[in-house]
């Protein structure tokens, strides 16, 4: 015998959300769960097998709080709280010191965090002002506030150096913070000034140069490869056999902006091309379309993108 369907009683402002311009939202909910979402007024039914409904019930219940907070509620939301659902209703929001969550602002950022949440290995690629490395640094903070991981490492190559930091004043942190500016902004927008020198110091929060991975293993690590467009092919593959037990990665770049000498050398379109199906493996691509900085900056990447065609690159 057949249950009937379940109603959630919620707030007009919830039910709007969770309906959606033209019921689009609750559209995207049944199509991913299989399930049938009604509005009778009150609140939303869910009718669908028992973990079906479970799981889409999680996703309308984020959507409602967010509409509840004033928050507005957008279909990159509705993605980004299927995914949450999916694998078991854990936020990606760090609930540091930002006024509120951290949220994305456009469909790929949506499945970027929701592929965060699934896989042990995500690769974000695209332009600058994306929200690649932002995006990560607020869903490894997340798990390490959730006590969900020990440590979060952020590397990225030190190019403009070399990769020899030794002709630099001062001790290691001294002679790599310059390069690492961009992520230390990032960490210091999500958790704070103060939580960010306390978990600095407890060696929680490591921010180090590629250089500095080699023989090291990396267990129970939230690891973030920023700028991965310059790494060498064997960096690369030295970066990801890091990774030990109970550990997970993003590596973020963009395949068109490379400092190397030789381009042909990068090893992010190369881990990417051999690595993408691979169980445990995901792939987020973003375009203009997803730049969030000003506006413009999507206008330009567009037009360098038009003149690199053009050029045959």
């Amino acid at each position: 015998m057949s249950r009937p369907p379940e109603f959630l009683p919620l707030s007009d402002e919830a039910v709007r959300a969770i309906s959606g311009p033209g019921g689009r939202h609750a559209a995207l909910i049944e199509d991913a769960f299989k399930v049938l979402v009604e509005t009778p007024g009150g609140g939303v039914s869910v009718d669908g097998d028992a973990r079906a409904r479970g799981q889409a019930k999680t996703a309308i219940t984020l959507l409602a709080e967010k509409a509840d907070a004033g928050d507005t509620v957008g279909e990159s939301d509705v993605r980004v709280a299927v995914g949450q659902a999916r694998s078991g209703g854990a936020s990606t929001a760090p609930g540091g010191a930002r006024k509120g969550p951290v949220s994305p602002k456009t469909a790929n950022q949506a499945d970027y965090m929701a592929a965060m949440g699934r896989h042990d290995l995500v690769f974000g690629l695209g332009p600058a002002g994306t929200g690649k490395t932002f995006l990560a640094v607020a869903h490894g903070a997340g798990l390490l506030m959730r006590g969900e991981v020990d440590r979060l490492i952020v590397t990225r190559p030190a190019v403009e150096a070399g990769e020899r930091l030794g002709f630099l004043p001062g001790d290691l942190t001294e002679k790599v913070d310059p390069y690492m500016a961009p992520v230390w902004e990032s960490l210091t927008q999500i958790v704070g000034s103060e939580q960010l020198r306390r978990r600095r110091d407890k060696g929680e929060i490591e921010v180090a140069p590629v250089a500095f991975m080699r023989g090291r293993t990396l267990a129970h690590a939230f690891v973030i490869v920023d700028e991965a467009q310059n790494l060498s092919r064997l960096q690369m593959k030295m970066v990801l056999t890091r990774l030990g037990e109970g550990a997970r990665m993003a590596v973020t770049g963009d395949p068109s902006q490379i400092d190397l000498l030789n381009a042909r050398d990068s090893g992010l379109a190369h881990a990417v091309a051999i690595l993408e199906g691979v169980e445990g493996v995901g792939v987020t691509r973003f375009t203009a379309a997803d730049v969030v900085r000003h506006p413009l900056v999507a206008r330009i990447v567009d037009a360098y993108d038009a003149d690199a065609a053009k050029r045959g690159r």
